[in-house]
């Protein structure tokens, strides 16, 4: 049996995300302080160490927790005002094992579309649509029960998207997954925004997996907002040229790359070559030691990286 596939979703008019000193304290610990953000991009992600404040930021997204302070809106709708109305327009991907092991993925992902307001019949197909995409297909009719821990992740993904958000919130997807499972994960993961309109937030500690799967990130640390923006122009800000070693003739080498218009500056580790876009530049360089017969040592960012960046954030 085959199953028709999911169709995009109309991407929402409205910012999925705005907050305005959001601030919240559990006892001695201030969980959220003073956060003011915008989220705007199809892929934002969520990164911090654990601690750092990301759960009580997505509770506050979900209307699960009232704020001491500040506002929170979601799709332009009070969270705290209206959380009802926003749970109906998201969907949620916990990280925590919560699945009922006696229920088979069909009957699961069906009763969470019933819950989420849709007649038995449509419930049933859009459980049969989300489960094919997600790779459950062949398993549908077994119990959760014995389920590996990547069948389990996917299952959470399934009923999360089985009511057609408009924003589907993933609380570390990749979470228990081995190599395999994880790449899968991160590819339906890039799918949701990148083919099927569907905004997508994800929390995560894994640095590569944000990279890999979102147009922007938002980096907490004990509660404090430290770092926002999209990846691209933070790529572009963290390149200050390619340091490239070489063997071989290193003046016509260099002769070369001034023909191709790209900037040499020595350095006592190599030469810093600039002039051109990221891709452009590696090519540029492979082409000119070619025609200069020297062979490449190395190839490397000059300055900070995007990795160095967000590190820099969460320490």
């Amino acid at each position: 049996m085959t199953s028709a596939a999911l169709t995009p979703t109309p991407r929402s008019a409205t910012r999925l995300v705005a907050t305005e000193g959001l601030s919240k304290r559990f006892g001695s610990v201030q969980a959220l302080d003073d956060v003011t953000l915008e989220l705007v991009a199809p892929a934002t992600g969520l990164l911090g160490a654990n601690g750092a404040g990301k759960s009580t930021l997505m509770k506050a997204l979900l209307g699960l927790i009232s704020p001491d302070a500040g506002r929170v809106e979601v799709l332009g709708i009070d969270a705290v005002r209206h959380p009802g109305e926003i749970r109906r327009r998201l969907g949620y991907m916990p990280e925590r094992d919560c699945l009922p092991l006696e229920m088979t993925a069909r009957d699961l992902v069906v009763h969470m579309a019933e819950l989420r307001g849709l007649p038995r019949r449509d419930a049933v197909l859009r459980a049969s649509e989300v489960l094919f995409q997600v790779g459950l297909e062949e398993e549908r009719s077994r119990l959760i029960g014995t389920f590996s821990t990547g069948m389990k992740q996917r299952t959470k993904l399934a009923q999360a998207l089985v009511h057609s958000p408009e924003l589907v919130v993933l609380d570390e997807p990749t979470n228990g997954l081995d190599p395999s499972g994880r790449e899968e994960m991160l590819s339906l993961v890039r799918r949701l925004s990148g083919e099927l309109g569907i905004a997508v937030l994800i929390s995560s500690h894994v640095l590569e997996d944000i990279i890999r799967t979102c147009d922007a990130v938002v980096v907490l640390r004990d509660g404090r907002l430290v770092k926002a923006g999209r990846i691209d122009e933070m790529e572009s800000l963290a390149t200050g040229g390619v340091l490239v070693r070489v063997t071989g003739d290193v003046a016509a080498f260099r002769a070369e790359l001034a023909g191709r218009h790209l900037a040499v500056e020595p350095r006592e580790d190599g030469l810093v070559v600039t002039g051109a876009g990221p891709d452009d530049l590696l090519d540029a360089i492979r082409d000119a030691a070619a025609a200069s017969a020297v062979g490449l040592r190395e190839m490397r960012p000059s300055g900070p990286t995007l990795e160095d960046a967000l590190v820099d954030a969460l320490e």
